[in-house]
């Protein structure tokens, strides 16, 4: 903790009724100012006297300050009369930050303070109330008022140490029996010039803005082009409009403002960069009544206040021409009428700060990248049905001269089957089993390489432009701040060790303590141990849970097939019922356990105890990641890799509870099953959960509040329900809780894009389509149903990317092994090169059904009453084994061997290939633009000559008074001459004089 923070311990000191201040009457806005002589936080507040010099009437001695100002019941100021419902009550002091409470008073009767007063602002530790002991109103605590007026005392030692810090506060009046308070904050310019040099914020120079030059003349005149057709999806916002455009900046400091080019202080800084500036006071203030806990997140999890938030700039539909940030984002960003417009990405920036600008940038990017994989996944589907009529594996399947007896796909109820009856089903394979899929898994692992490498050039063009160079010192102090739950934790284990004495050792020596929690970790492994231990038995026991369910699915497929089987109106349709009801069970159960896995990853983490609020971040999504993964590809993994592998054959069937046959592929093999599943888990999860949830439950959510709202006791106030000020606004809307669920959605959809795209090339086509719905989703729900985030800033997206590598490169082993071990591709191969009399595929069917003796099936598994036309002496079955005429009857073949090693071959080529090209890739794209990596060394050489320029205009103003003071010496021997004459009026005189007053600050 920096030590010009002193610690206040106690509360603040009330207002004596002695000392009666005088009202001044402002008779602009009707407010009452008072005024007491000798305020003990005089010094502090050198900024408040500006605030009383503004009012007639007001005189303010060196030795006092405005301390308080409220409004009178009897003249209430008008909405009318505000200039802004961002500004404190006396117009002129900006909110920066909020906090709310909700207070209950003792058994809920009305104090006595001024019951006519709404609002008492604060400036320098002073309260707006006293409460008078012994009055009718005082009554025995109970045991919720002794834990309320805690809290209330926990609350005034905040705020004066919030004061003591150099903020100015303004509060409501607890005017009521119970009800929400909100605590204004405002940042003068002492304390924003001291943090931003202490945050070391970089911010513009006085140096006009430059342009980042391209890279030649061809690439300029192409930027033209290009930019002339896309103007028409350009968004009409400032930040946008000069993107080849950049201000040389600079840390701030307070020794060198003559670089900056300051006009007005208030607007110097913007709102985002206030507030943060606040927020980080607001971290690192301490409350040593509330067991010495740090910051204002230990005090919310300890609901010593409820809520912390910077405001909004307004509301976003508000009607007139008055324009701020948020209403231009909604009016260019955050509606869906604007949905084919580029992302402002630059005011998304300004106004929600780096981390949320970085996720905005990454989804618009992701999003542009799947159009050319779209296009070339309808190609793929086109080429599909183009040569559906060519394939000569399915037109044999389809020609019923071929006569291709199956055996019975189940016990005793099912009967043989013609090969031909699948017919639709091997039409329907060749769509998206043809050697075009090849190629498109290619494509695809490339595309993913290319993707991120873009990423990283985007991220590094961005960083440059955003001033994110040299931020990796903000990211060490983020690291300092510890969560709330860890100093809990660490409390509870001193406690143990030392008893009580360690309680009161902390109140005294708080410092000592926060630079002995910063030096070590308080948490050994061993106090860590159970917390890791119940992860892992958790997280083990989740993945069971998920397998068990998948299996129990088969299960109810295995059972159902043969409860359909036994009835004849429903035995021509068991495949595709059996097949959309599983499927649909199965997006069910992940939508549930989604929900579920969400909530036990973060009460796992919990118990982790982490130290810091980034290590928490990171061990929450790897969890999350972990149990949504497994949950959303299992089924998928299921039928790609598993079924149909473990059938066996006839007359040696597995079974499962001693009655039902394993399930099998259909004819034409399970890349079609494998298609319906991913397709429908895929859309049905977009639609679902990313949509609907995300609409339906905010708005639920705030119906619930608004009720809730409603029917609380308390007393009504029309006139403030008429016209709601920005802060409660803003309190009504939900609170912004992270980009983890965000993130998250997007990396389950990258990996349907990826891993299984061999199977279903038009997983990009609805990836696309579910992403420019989702960019307009996320951005209205920021801009209108959320609080204003915290501007948080950062270098990049942190692990989201380590794990779109990891799905990169697994998508490349997971493809191989589809296309080798799930489609019929090498099977083709294989037939067509090694065992075609033509060269061709005709007989590839034949080639891969073998025979077998009926009369060898096992007693009570024979069809009943057949009603096949010929008898059957053999039946075919799909699969690489000996005719039963062979030596080694129903052996695997040396074609199963030959198709097997094939297999093995391709992935092992395929991969490598694969591999080599996105290390191609990778090396050929560098990771930083060559135009960004020229400019930053050029930019430092331009701020190398502007500070010369500067220290030179510096020294020639400074030379210039002494110049002429050794040049007045011979006037003022002048002017002592002429000393003895009569003094007369001088009217020139006297100007210089009165000029003589004024200086140049």
């Amino acid at each position: 903790m920096p030590q010009d923070i002193p610690l206040l311990p106690g509360s603040p000191r009330r207002l004596s009724p002695r000392t009666v201040p005088r009202a001044v009457q402002d008779p602009r806005h009707g407010q009452r100012y008072h005024r007491v002589q000798g305020s003990r936080a005089a010094p502090l507040w050198d900024s408040s006297s500006r605030h009383s010099s503004q009012f007639p009437g007001v005189q303010s001695p060196q030795n006092s300050s405005v301390i308080n100002n409220y409004l009178d019941a009897n003249e209430p100021v008008s909405s009318e009369a505000r200039l802004s419902r961002m500004h404190f009550h006396d117009n002129q002091r900006k909110v920066d930050y909020v906090l709310a409470y909700h207070y209950r008073k003792r058994g809920a009767h009305l104090g006595h303070g001024s019951p006519g007063h709404s609002l008492a602002v604060i400036s320098n530790g002073e309260t707006g109330k006293e409460r008078q002991a012994g009055g009718p109103g005082d009554i025995e605590l109970g045991p919720l008022d002794a834990l309320e007026e805690q809290r209330r005392e926990q609350r005034e030692e905040f705020e004066s140490n919030l004061m003591a810090a150099g903020l100015e506060l303004e509060k409501d009046l607890e005017s009521k029996n119970q009800g929400s308070v909100f605590v204004r904050i405002h940042a003068p310019w002492q304390v924003l010039a001291r943090e931003a040099e202490f945050l070391k914020i970089k911010v513009p120079t006085k140096k006009e803005m430059y342009e980042i030059k391209a890279g030649g003349s061809i690439a300029k005149k192409f930027n033209a082009v290009l930019q002339k057709l896309s103007s028409p999806l350009q968004p009409k916002v400032p930040e946008h409009s000069n993107n080849r455009m950049k201000n040389l900046s600079y840390p701030f400091s307070r020794e060198k403002m003559y670089l900056y080019n300051i006009q007005e202080k208030d607007s110097f800084f913007d709102n985002a960069t206030r507030s943060r500036i606040v927020h980080e006071i607001l971290k690192r203030t301490a409350c040593s009544r509330a067991n010495n806990t740090m910051g204002i997140n230990s005090l919310i999890a300890n609901n010593i206040y409820e809520a912390a938030y910077p405001l909004h700039d307004g509301e976003y539909d508000s009607p007139g021409d008055d324009m701020n940030d948020r209403k231009l984002l909604y009016q260019e960003w955050a509606r869906y009428g604007v949905f084919y417009k580029f992302q402002p990405i630059d005011l998304i920036r300004k106004y929600f700060g780096e981390k949320i600008g970085l996720y905005f940038a990454w989804l618009g990017l992701y999003t542009s990248f799947l159009i050319p994989s779209s296009v070339i996944g309808v190609i793929v589907f086109l080429y599909g049905c183009a040569t559906i009529e060519e394939d000569i594996p399915s037109k044999e399947m389809c020609d019923q001269q071929n006569a291709f007896t199956m055996c019975p796909l189940c016990d005793k109820s099912c009967d043989y089957w013609n090969l031909s009856s699948a017919c639709g089903t091997a039409r329907a394979s060749h769509l998206f089993d043809n050697p075009a899929t090849v190629f498109f898994s290619i494509f695809m692992a490339l595309w993913a390489t290319m993707f991120l490498e873009n990423w990283k050039r985007l991220q590094m063009r961005l960083g440059y432009f955003w001033d994110l160079t040299g931020i990796e010192e903000e990211e060490e102090r983020a690291k300092e701040h510890s969560r709330p739950e860890y100093e809990t934790k660490v409390r509870e284990k001193m406690l143990k060790e030392n008893d009580k004495s360690v309680v009161q050792k902390l109140e005294i020596n708080a410092t000592e303590k926060e630079e002995e929690d910063d030096d070590e970790d308080k948490l050994t492994w061993k106090d860590r141990f159970p917390g890791y231990l119940m992860n892992f038995a958790s997280i083990l026991f989740m993945i069971t849970l998920t397998f068990s369910i998948v299996f129990g699915v088969i299960v109810y497929r295995i059972t159902t097939a043969a409860a359909l089987s036994l009835n004849k109106a429903t035995r021509s349709n068991v495949r595709v019922t059996v097949t959309a009801t599983a499927v649909i069970i199965n997006l069910v159960v992940i939508l549930i356990l989604d929900e579920i896995y969400g909530a036990v990853a973060k009460w796992l983490t919990k118990i982790e105890v982490p130290k810091t609020e980034q290590t928490f971040e990171e061990r929450l999504i790897l969890k999350a990641f972990l149990l949504k993964f497994v949950n959303a590809y299992s089924p998928i993994f299921y039928v790609a890799f598993f079924k149909g592998r473990f059938v066996g054959r006839p007359g040696s069937y597995v079974y499962v509870f001693d009655g039902y046959r394993m399930e099998e592929c259909a004819p034409g093999g399970c890349l079609m099953e494998l298609c319906i599943q991913l397709s429908i888990i895929m859309l049905g999860k977009q639609l679902i959960q990313n949509n609907i949830f995300e609409i339906g439950v905010p708005k639920l959510k705030k119906l619930f509040r608004k009720l809730k709202d409603e029917t609380e006791p308390g007393e009504a106030d029309p006139e403030h329900s008429k016209h709601p000020e920005q802060w409660d606004l803003d309190y009504s809307l939900e609170p912004y809780t992270g980009l983890t669920p965000e993130y998250m959605e997007m990396i389950i959809q990258f990996g349907f894009v990826t891993l299984f795209v061999a199977s279903f090339p038009l997983a990009p086509v609805f990836a696309l389509l579910n992403n420019v719905i989702e960019v307009r989703l996320d951005a209205k729900k920021f801009v209108t149903e959320l609080r204003r985030p915290d501007a948080v800033r950062t270098k990049d997206i942190g692990i989201w990317f380590d794990i779109l590598s990891g799905i990169g490169k697994f998508s490349v082993i997971i493809n191989a092994f589809v296309i080798a071990v799930t489609s019929d591709f090498i099977p083709r191969l294989v037939y067509q090169y090694s065992y075609s009399h033509n060269g061709t595929l005709h007989g590839f069917v034949n080639h891969t059904l073998s025979f077998f003796n009926v009369s060898q099936l096992k007693e009570g598994t024979q069809p009943e009453n057949s009603q096949f036309d010929q008898e059957v002496q053999f039946c075919r079955f799909k699969d690489y084994r000996e005719p039963p005429w062979a030596p080694n009857p129903y052996e695997f073949s040396k074609q199963y061997w030959s198709v097997l090693s094939a297999r093995l071959a391709f992935v092992i080529i395929f991969q490598n290939l694969v591999m080599f090209m996105s290390v191609l890739v990778d090396w050929m794209i560098p990771d930083i633009p060559t135009d960004i990596s020229d400019q930053i060394k050029k930019e430092k050489s331009l701020l190398v000559d502007f500070f010369l320029k500067e220290e030179h205009e510096k020294l020639k103003l400074t030379d210039e008074p002494a110049q002429r003071s050794q040049g007045g010496g011979d006037r003022s021997r002048r002017s002592r001459a002429t000393s003895s004459a009569p003094s007369g009026p001088s009217p020139t005189g006297s100007r210089a004089s009165s000029a003589s007053q004024h200086t140049n600050v």
